[in-house]
């Protein structure tokens, strides 16, 4: 046997598990689901009739539903603000421990920490935080006395607890972020940051002329790491608010942060309406598949010109 073979057969060997793993897990689910979504499938199937298709009827009973167009806006909405909230406070926190700190490194896995934290736990410690630490807050300082109010509970009003998402949000997710921000900004060449300095150039001037464009490909990088991750949010969702508070919607009550993957879930484990709930999945895959590759896009023809 020579070598190349051997290495070939080395190289099947470690492949085939991981490639029998994704298809088992990944492709093959996701075309059954894909057929699922044109069936009448639910765990009461066989005894209404059996398996049978019905077109596009799940998805025209999942455009009538308000519940699930109020989960695709407030999931837009979230996503937005997510995506700002956590590339403005990463980008920050990199530019802090890249800078001349003492015990730097501390500062970075410090930062990082939360994102090893799992979102189902995170979400209750939050809970707790907003239901009970922030009004014993308002009760130890008068000057902060309306946090004690129960009427200004953040998780109690649409608005604030999506604010109270992607407070949680950030905060779990800005450190790992801004890992990537540090690897970008500490390959910037230290002879163009020397240079500017000698030419006078302040901090903002550095930062707009210098930092950002050479940080460009990690801009693309982390924005497309968090549109997709605050796109698909579920597990913070269900343990921090749980889709609450209600609000009405087309003269029917909705739950008022319910993101797509909560309504997805619901639908099918709550209602069980697994193929409407597929149809769901199936159309949150491909609009979520659409805008990432238009951000990919976008953020590339930006590296370009900048």
């Amino acid at each position: 046997m020579t070598k190349k073979t051997e290495s070939r057969i080395v190289f099947w060997v470690f492949l085939v598990p991981v490639l029998f793993a994704f298809l088992m897990v990944m492709v093959i689910p996701f075309f059954l689901g894909s057929y699922y979504a044109f069936t009448n499938w639910s765990s009461s199937a066989r005894v209404d009739g059996g398996l049978r298709f019905v077109g596009l009827q799940n998805f025209a009973e999942s455009l009538r539903d308000p519940s699930f167009l109020y989960s695709f806006g407030i999931t837009f909405v979230y996503t937005v603000l997510n995506m700002i909230a956590i590339n403005v406070v990463a980008f920050a926190l990199a530019m802090l421990v890249t800078g001349n700190l003492r015990f730097r490194n501390l500062y970075r896995a410090g930062f990082f920490v939360p994102n090893l934290i799992g979102g189902l736990i995170l979400g209750y410690i939050w809970q707790f935080i907003f239901n009970n630490a922030v009004p014993s807050l308002g009760q130890a300082i008068p000057a902060l006395g309306f946090l004690a109010d129960p009427a200004n509970l953040m998780l109690s009003k649409n608005t604030t607890a999506l604010v109270a998402m992607v407070i949680v949000g950030t905060w779990q997710y800005a450190g790992y972020i801004m890992m990537i921000y540090v690897a970008a900004i500490e390959n910037i060449p230290q002879e163009l940051i020397e240079a500017s300095k000698i030419d006078g150039a302040t901090p903002w001037i550095r930062l707009k002329a210098i930092t950002l464009p050479l940080c460009a490909q990690a801009f693309t990088v982390t924005m497309f790491l968090t549109l997709v991750n605050s796109f698909k949010q579920f597990d913070v969702n269900v343990s921090l608010t749980s889709g609450g508070p209600s609000t009405m919607l087309m003269g029917q009550p909705v739950l008022g942060t319910e993101l797509l993957a909560l309504n997805i879930y619901n639908t099918a484990f709550i209602s069980n309406k697994l193929s409407v709930a597929q149809a769901r999945a199936l159309v949150f895959f491909l609009v979520l598949a659409i805008i990432s590759l238009i951000q990919v896009y976008v953020n590339k023809k930006k590296e370009i010109e900048l």
